[in-house]
């Protein structure tokens, strides 16, 4: 991976890693990815090429336990050895932050993939009032109804095995579970990643990244369900501006967001408590990584004009 054009941003005590994409021209919005589990940022590079096309300044960090931000290969997959979710929100704000004083003139959007759109959900409501807009992709209003027993368990797995432990139970009860829906009788799993995307050779390059596919601690596993036990709360979600646009996207044959029921479930969420400008939009057999499935210059399409659309009104 080329590290030319990685900035490095302080968080809390960390160096995050932060990817940039400059336009050919003075920049007139700028976009921050927040990526998912068990990936980097900088496979967000077409995405941001697009972008820069239209104008758009594009950063996009590696979280922590993550990309180059992990050090080394111990760091992989943890977030820290307490309070880890909230080390990982900080760091997203810390980037945000940096980003908007960089481009103080600009307006400032957000978009978070899976685990990153997580990790977003919880920053709308503590800073949505920072962005301009935010697109929540493979995201959902739920991580499912056994998340609670899963949090328990991923806690015990850390506490017996130590805090760093790779978990191959959580890689068993998500990955591999959700691979199952791409491995029939008459059209069996080519890979154990086909659940990502319908596009072979994105499904490959994913494998083939090793800064890709590795698996996370069992602790990082219990910070993210901790942090799904109150992602619908009223009460928070109050908290996020009302008229902030806010689009969410998912493939209607991705797990994580339910097949998309997931989705449209978190807009209802989000429109009961008042927020105006809420757009969905699920895409017809499409896998996990909108941006690298078949269907990829549609989304990409869709989220640029919805983009230009939110910053223009």
């Amino acid at each position: 991976m080329s590290v030319e054009n990685v900035e490095w941003v302080a968080a809390d005590g960390a160096r995050i890693a932060v990817h940039r994409w400059s336009p050919r021209v003075p920049p007139r919005a700028v976009l921050l990815v927040a990526h998912g589990m068990a990936e980097h940022g900088a496979r967000y590079a077409r995405f941001a090429a697009a972008l820069n096309e239209r104008g758009w300044m594009v950063y996009a960090l590696d979280h922590l336990g993550h990309g180059l931000t992990a050090a080394n290969a111990d760091a992989r997959g943890f977030f820290a050895e307490r309070d880890g979710w909230a080390r990982a929100l900080a760091a997203l704000d810390a980037v945000c932050i940096w980003a908007a004083e960089r481009h103080a003139d600009l307006p400032l959007c957000l978009f978070g993939h899976s685990m990153g759109s997580f990790l977003s959900q919880h920053y709308l409501v503590e800073h949505g009032e920072g962005l301009a807009a935010a697109i929540l992709s493979a995201t959902s209003a739920s991580m499912g109804p056994l998340r609670p027993v899963g949090h328990a368990l991923m806690r015990a797995e850390a506490a017996l095995f130590g805090a760093h432990h790779p978990s191959a139970l959580a890689d068993i009860l998500t990955f591999r579970a959700f691979n199952k829906a791409f491995d029939r009788p008459d059209a069996p799993a080519r890979t154990a990643f086909d659940w990502l995307s319908r596009d072979a050779s994105e499904v490959d390059k994913y494998i083939a990244d090793p800064l890709c596919g590795f698996r996370c601690s069992a602790r990082l596993w219990a910070d993210l369900l901790g942090a799904g036990a109150n992602l619908t709360d009223a009460r928070r979600l109050a908290r996020i501006p009302k008229s902030l646009p806010i689009l969410l996207i998912a493939g209607a044959a991705d797990p994580v967001s339910g097949e998309g029921r997931g989705t449209q479930r978190l807009a209802e969420e989000y429109r009961y408590v008042g927020a105006t400008r809420i757009e969905v939009k699920i895409y017809p057999d499409a896998r996990h990584e909108l941006l690298n499935d078949t269907c990829r210059d549609e989304a990409t399409a869709d989220v640029l004009a919805w983009l230009d659309r939110a910053i223009s009104t």
